[in-house]
C-alpha cells in the first residue's frame, strides 16, 4: 500500500485540522485519518480534489516530484 506523507504536510501547511478538512471534503474523519497514516489507499478522485484544494500537482502529492507547481 502506498503511503502519502505529503497529505499531512499539505494539510498542516494550510493550517487545517483533520476535522476542518473532512468537513470541506464531506467525508468521515476516520476514513481520512487512515489515508494520512497509510492504512488505506486514497481514491484517485480524492487525490484530484486535494491537488486542486492545495493547488499542487498530483505528482507532488504522490511524491514523484519535489516541485509542487502545476504544469500548464
Amino acid at each position: 500500500m502506498q503511503y502519502y506523507p505529503r497529505l499531512r504536510d499539505l494539510r498542516e501547511d494550510m493550517d487545517l485540522t483533520q476535522e476542518q478538512l473532512v468537513q470541506k471534503l464531506h467525508m468521515h474523519k476516520t476514513t481520512y485519518t487512515n489515508y494520512e497514516q497509510g492504512k488505506r489507499e486514497p481514491p484517485f478522485e480524492l487525490i484530484i480534489k486535494l491537488a486542486k484544494l492545495y493547488q499542487v500537482s498530483i505528482d507532488y502529492i504522490a511524491g514523484l516530484t519535489d516541485n509542487p507547481s502545476i504544469k500548464k
